[in-house]
């Protein structure tokens, strides 16, 4: 086992940070993850995910996760007379990959096991940033969401940072509801973008609503909103 001030143990505490985000992650969109995994010490997960030199075993660190019962109702679309109801979500697919390249074959790959599995969500951590050509062969291969992060990317969980304010998505019933008490179209919202790294934080997807809920001195807590596009 490699001491923790080599590069290997190095390497491995950095993917335990990445790890650890990823999961919290999950568990504030509404994964069903219990505490003790999300929270898992550095000890525990040396155990399990470090090689013979003690470096990370990416290939291991993959795993995934159902949506709870919450999220599945945050998510569900009511029937309405030209669409049917639907659940708009599903179990997620984790994957870390540690290549010095990626591009569109790993990531065909990725999406082919995603369709093999029946997973609704893939979520590909990579080390090296991925090709722009690959990013753009995702859409065109499946249906299903696919989100790409680099591993600098979830380094830090952003959303524990103080000036972070705590954004909560709405479910499309309490978006409907909002805009009918205001009057408004979605479109008359303030917007936020779907890079916006608290945006792919919470998976948003283009057309959701997301409550933003800020301290003031005055007021207490006062509460504003977002259009994701």
């Amino acid at each position: 086992m490699a001491d923790e001030r080599s590069e290997e143990g190095k390497e491995l505490y950095r993917l335990f940070r990445i790890w650890r985000t990823t999961r919290q992650m999950l568990k504030d969109r509404g994964y069903e993850l219990l505490e003790e995994e999300v929270e898992q010490p550095f000890d525990e997960f040396r155990q399990r995910f470090s090689d013979a030199q003690g470096g990370p075993n990416r290939g291991a660190m993959a795993f995934s996760a159902k949506p709870s019962s919450e999220m599945i109702e945050k998510y569900h679309e009511t029937a309405t007379k030209t669409k049917p109801a639907n659940d708009n979500i599903g179990t997620v697919w984790v994957e870390f990959n540690g290549e010095p390249n990626v591009g569109i074959k790993q990531l065909r790959a990725f999406v082919h096991h995603i369709a093999q599995h029946n997973f609704y969500t893939g979520i590909f951590v990579s080390k090296s940033s991925v090709t722009g050509a690959a990013l753009k062969v995702i859409p065109t291969i499946l249906p299903q969401i696919v989100e790409v992060f680099d591993e600098s990317d979830l380094l830090v969980n952003i959303t524990k940072h103080e000036l972070v304010p705590k954004h909560v998505l709405l479910s499309p019933e309490e978006k409907r509801a909002l805009l009918q008490r205001y009057r408004l179209k979605e479109t008359q919202l303030p917007r936020i973008q779907k890079d916006d790294p608290v945006a792919r934080y919470l998976g948003l997807r283009r057309g959701q609503v997301v409550k933003i809920i800020r301290r003031s001195e005055t007021a207490g807590r006062y509460a504003s909103y977002r259009w994701c596009i």
